[in-house]
């Protein structure tokens, strides 16, 4: 009798690793079920374009039967909980479905910190739907403001996610001309926190170029319906969007699986392994261990490299093989800032931080080669003009 192999999650880490899976796999040796909420793949590391480009939605959603063999069963539901005991999984609308080996890709949620009443006003970016209300948000912000009293945008955290929503909200002010003033703001003294000060510079120059006021200095303490309080300082919004943060996602936290109790993020071994081993988790799922105190990042570049071994991985796990280490290695950050972009550290260039058309070129390769990789050289070479 083949083994039940589960996949969860749509993301990069998920896709990928069905992808590997299914590479890895002989004809009959196992049956993958692949359970997400949604029925497509979003290349999220460019969907903020989708906040200035509503059309450009088609380019970074990509239908899982693109991307799935027909052998895959496919069930579009969302896994509410994992029984280890049992071997199960509770979905919100199914039956439940039973595994012998399950990956957990499911992503990450916003975390918001216990801020008061930042869960209930912010916008967050992390699916189509929410790249659609900024949109709309912003454009109806746009159209009920005058050049003497514009709208005000607020972008709470200046992390890679931050910036880029910024960016693209300008783009999107610039296009269309709408009175709208933009602050991004960010708790601790810089933006792009914990990165360097070069690639730092590099970024802050770009978003000042585009009349993006910076904040630093001052976590946001509470929010209500018409402003965002930092500190003593309250500051009016008409459009507040919140990109400060992750935490773990409706199977990681309802799981007795061992977990990081603020982040809620699964402990994973360097081979994906959980506190189960029959159970992986790859991706913003999981913290994993990369040796000494470090953990790999969150970023995509980690989720899709992660997710071509941990394929591999389930196919040995259930050949009773031992099981590949995972090491990642940083191949360098290129950030968007509107149609500009800032590349920085990347393997193989000599210039350390590089913008123009350099940057923005290797910004739309690396979107790119994800889509073909995952889909097709077709659906790329459609989706470079957009990226």
């Amino acid at each position: 009798m083949s083994a039940n192999v589960v996949v969860v999650g749509a993301g990069y880490a998920g896709a990928g690793a069905v992808k590997s899976f299914e590479d890895e796999i002989e004809d009959g040796e196992a049956e993958l079920t692949w359970i997400s909420e949604h029925d497509y793949h979003l290349v999220l590391h460019e969907t903020h374009r989708v906040i200035r480009h509503p059309e450009v939605e088609s380019k970074v959603a990509i239908p899982v039967d693109e991307i799935k063999s027909p052998s895959t069963n496919f069930i579009r539901d969302r896994v509410t909980g994992v029984d280890t005991d049992e071997q199960t999984l509770e979905l919100q609308d199914g039956e439940p479905v039973g595994y012998d080996y399950l990956l957990l890709a499911v992503g990450s949620s916003t975390a918001f910190f216990g801020i008061d009443g930042l869960r209930e006003h912010a916008l967050t970016l992390k699916s189509l739907d929410d790249a659609r209300e900024i949109h709309e948000a912003i454009r109806t912000a746009g159209e009920d403001a005058t050049q003497s009293e514009p709208a005000q945008v607020l972008v709470g955290g200046a992390g890679l996610s931050g910036i880029q929503i910024a960016g693209e909200i300008a783009g999107y002010r610039d296009d269309t001309h709408a009175p709208i003033d933009i602050k991004l703001i960010e708790g601790l003294d810089e933006i792009f926190p914990g990165n360097d000060p070069e690639v730092q510079g590099a970024l802050k120059k770009r978003l000042l170029d585009r009349d993006i006021e910076i904040l630093t200095g001052d976590f946001i303490s509470e929010v209500d319906e018409n402003s965002v309080y930092l500190g003593e300082e309250s500051m009016p919004y008409d459009v507040l969007v919140w990109a400060g943060g992750i935490t773990g996602r409706e199977p990681a936290a309802n799981s007795d699986l061992a977990k990081d109790e603020r982040s809620k993020r699964l402990h994973a071994e360097s081979n994906f392994q959980t506190s189960d081993d029959r159970v992986f988790a790859i991706g913003d799922t999981a913290l994993i261990d990369q040796g000494g105190d470090e953990q790999a990042p969150p970023t995509a570049e980690a989720a899709w490299t992660a997710a071509e071994v941990a394929g591999e991985n389930l196919v040995r796990a259930l050949r009773g093989a031992p099981l590949k280490s995972w090491q990642h290695t940083d191949k360098g950050t290129a950030v968007s800032v509107g149609e500009d972009a800032v590349a920085h550290d990347v393997m193989g260039i000599p210039v350390n931080t590089f913008g123009g058309l350099a940057a923005r070129t290797l910004k739309k390769a690396i979107a790119a080669r994800w889509i073909a990789e995952v889909s097709s050289p077709k659906r790329a070479i459609s989706a470079w003009s957009d990226m």
